[in-house]
């Protein structure tokens, strides 16, 4: 990697929507600690325009191999469909680069074990480099305050639990040709939307002990689910329940943790600040004391942004350390996503730690259920959708 006062050098793979949207601002906020050096896309236009957003010698190359040869980055930042993740993280980490890969950072239990491997095939555990999935929503200001709450009992016992991810997305949105697909985007909903909510909620409680779910397919013409419920059962007791909707014309992304001695509820849609984070104190606790003092969400706000965990990372980078949202701490998430599938596609509870090598679950989130719901008689193409 680059000395410890250089610029880390950033490589961006995938030019679309999420790069420009997320990852430039990103890259832009911490300009003083990283440079973005190269781009990857398979579209030569998509491409150019990228770099001309970008400004800067920003190089652009089509294939990722010839850009890792050539510009050996520190850093890969990775915005490209799903099915591509696996591929490019391993290349980007056999070839010495620290990556950052949205989510989701692959398409099953499987492929991510195989990237564990990749990164310790290279110097991972030993100082890098080291892999992490987006997962912005936990390093926002406020969820970091309602985390050390809880962790710290400030809140009481955690009892009940709500995490809800009710989006809307119209058949043009499933135009897109991997959208939809189990081979190409993994999953609906559950996996592509309600993963945000769903790694934060875990975030917040900690270990999931069971889980019993539903889905279904009830209007978008597509391979995976369009609705996802589920009721979840975490190690320390507590009890939740989970919606992830694509069908939902108000949207809203929600969590809200009912502890015995207050509520603490998040209400946003795709990335929250202080404000957003709302604390309820139970009849028996009395307001405005230095107890529920603490409660208040810290003055300096930190929005949830691909920029606030882009931070931590470079702090980790420079400092050789497994970095926030990294292999270590992200395969809880996924895990629960697959299990959330094997429960609705089966009908039965599924326990943390069932799904192992062996598992059809394990090897794709629909496991043997390629065609696991057939469209309702009920739907029809003139609905008004």
């Amino acid at each position: 990697m680059s000395s410890a006062t250089a610029r880390i050098r950033a490589a961006v793979v995938g030019t679309g929507a999420i790069a420009r949207g997320s990852h430039l601002p990103a890259l832009a906020a911490h300009a003083r600690d990283v440079e973005l050096v190269a781009a990857v896309d398979v579209d030569d236009e998509r491409l150019d325009g990228f770099r001309r957003v970008a400004g800067g010698n920003v190089a652009g190359y089509l294939r990722l191999d010839e850009m890792l040869a050539a510009e050996r980055p520190d850093l890969v930042l990775i915005g490209s469909p799903p099915a591509f993740h696996l591929e490019q993280t391993v290349a980007a980490l056999r070839a010495g680069a620290w990556v950052l890969c949205e989510k989701p950072l692959c398409l099953s239990l499987a492929e991510y074990d195989a990237i564990v491997e990749a990164e310790a095939e290279g110097a991972g555990g030993h100082g890098g480099p080291y892999a992490a999935v987006i997962s912005q929503h936990r390093y926002g200001s406020g969820a970091v305050h309602a985390r050390d709450l809880l962790a710290s009992g400030a809140l009481g016992t955690p009892l009940v639990a709500h995490c809800q991810t009710t989006w809307y997305r119209d058949t043009a949105y499933y135009a897109v040709p991997w959208r939809g697909r189990w081979s190409t985007e993994g999953g609906g909903p559950s996996m592509g939307h309600g993963i945000h909510q769903m790694d934060l909620l875990l975030h917040l409680l900690g270990d999931w002990a069971e889980i019993r779910a539903m889905a279904g397919r009830l209007v978008h013409d597509v391979e995976s689910e369009d609705v996802s419920t589920a009721l979840v059962r975490f190690a320390n007791g507590a009890v939740g329940t989970v919606v992830n909707s694509v069908l939902s014309p108000h949207e809203v992304s929600r969590i809200r943790i009912d502890c015995s001695d207050a509520t603490v509820e998040l209400t946003h849609l795709y990335g929250h600040t202080n404000d957003d984070w709302v604390y309820t104190p139970a009849p028996h606790v009395a307001a405005d004391t230095p107890r529920t003092n603490v409660w208040r969400t810290p003055a300096a706000d930190v929005p949830s942004s691909h920029a606030a965990q882009l931070g931590g990372l470079l702090k980790a980078m420079r400092s050789a350390t497994r970095p926030p949202g990294g292999l270590h701490d992200a395969r809880r998430t996924l895990e629960f996503v697959s299990a959330l599938y094997k429960a609705a596609f089966t009908g039965l509870p599924v326990r943390a730690g069932e799904i192992t090598p062996g598992d059809a679950y394990y090897a794709a989130l629909h496991g043997d259920h390629p065609d696991w719901a057939p469209r309702t008689a009920t739907t029809t193409e003139d609905e008004g959708r």
